[in-house]
């Protein structure tokens, strides 16, 4: 990992091959001011959207201004960390009853990165049979993904949430087919230029699901959370032999911890809160161990040995 200096030790460390992960139980402003300037390739992460969610520790029912006051603090000080070329993926969501509240944070973020990209991360989507074309060979209309129900005569059911992709100067170069899809007709291979891999780059729509889960409580004790296959889908489409150190200031459960175990990155992570904290730890030593449950088995060991994580 590269160099960090004037930070404090950290709550854990936790290492899995060449890959260091290090957990903060701190506020992130705070942690934020101790972190050496243009040093953080990726950040990715959600914050509070203040709109009255029941975290442990965090109100979330700021007045707008007091808000947007402390939104615009936290992305300046995310500015100043990141690399010349880094990115970083702010994913924001909203209510209908409050429907500017990611409209008003992209904004503040004007003041110190460029937005680069805005992409949508869609939970659910329904794909109508006749519109999607015999290539697709649907037998019926699909509805696919989770949501919660909106009942209501005003508003539609909430289905997506914003990713903004926020650079430095808006010249981050990216690798776009890491996270392509193949072309659905094959003749554009041959017809479109940097199309030799037969991919084509995904656009700005991410349909990434929720897992399923039996147990709110035991499954997904952290009210507002992202699955990991989405800073996954960040940190690839960044390129992720350029991200050499990843943070996630608002680390909740630790989805981007995990994203980091499976692709090899070393990450910071920062919260507030020390129950999820605790969690997010725990969640990442078992990504740990099941990386390299799975890495040893593709070398052809039948009985994965034995390793401590460090904490």
């Amino acid at each position: 990992m590269r160099r960090l200096k004037r930070l404090p030790a950290p709550t854990t460390i936790l290492r899995s091959g060449l890959s260091t992960f290090r957990f903060y139980h701190a506020d992130s402003l705070k942690l934020l001011e101790q972190l050496p300037p243009d040093n953080i390739d990726v950040i990715i992460t959600s914050p509070p959207y203040n709109l009255g969610i029941r975290y442990r520790s965090y109100r979330d029912t700021l007045s707008e201004t007091s808000y947007l006051r402390w939104t615009d603090d936290w992305i300046a000080a995310s500015a100043r960390v990141l690399a010349t070329y880094g990115s970083l993926f702010l994913n924001v969501g909203t209510k209908p009853t409050l429907p500017w509240t990611a409209i008003d944070v992209a904004l503040k973020a004007r003041n110190h990165l460029v937005l680069q990209n805005t992409i949508h991360w869609i939970k659910s989507i329904v794909v109508d049979r006749a519109l999607a074309g015999s290539r697709a060979e649907l037998a019926r209309d699909l509805a696919v993904g989770h949501y919660k129900p909106i009942n209501s005569e005003r508003f539609l059911n909430d289905c997506h949430e914003f990713v903004f992709h926020l650079t430095p100067k808006g010249h981050t170069r990216l690798d776009r087919r890491a996270i392509g899809v193949p072309y659905q007709d094959t003749s554009n291979i041959d017809r479109w230029r940097n199309a030799s891999e037969g991919l084509r780059c995904r656009g700005n729509t991410w349909f990434i699901p929720y897992t399923t889960i039996q147990n709110r409580d035991r499954d997904r004790p952290h009210p507002a959370i992202f699955p990991p296959l989405l800073p996954e889908y960040c940190l690839k489409l960044h390129g992720v032999d350029r991200a050499r150190i990843v943070m996630d200031p608002f680390m909740g459960l630790g989805s981007t911890a995990i994203a980091c175990v499976k692709l090899g990155v070393d990450f910071l992570g920062i919260e507030m809160d020390r129950n999820y904290l605790d969690e997010a730890i725990e969640r990442t030593r078992r990504a740990i161990k099941q990386e390299r449950s799975t890495t040893q088995t593709k070398n052809g060991r039948k009985r994965p040995r034995k390793k401590k994580c460090l904490a």
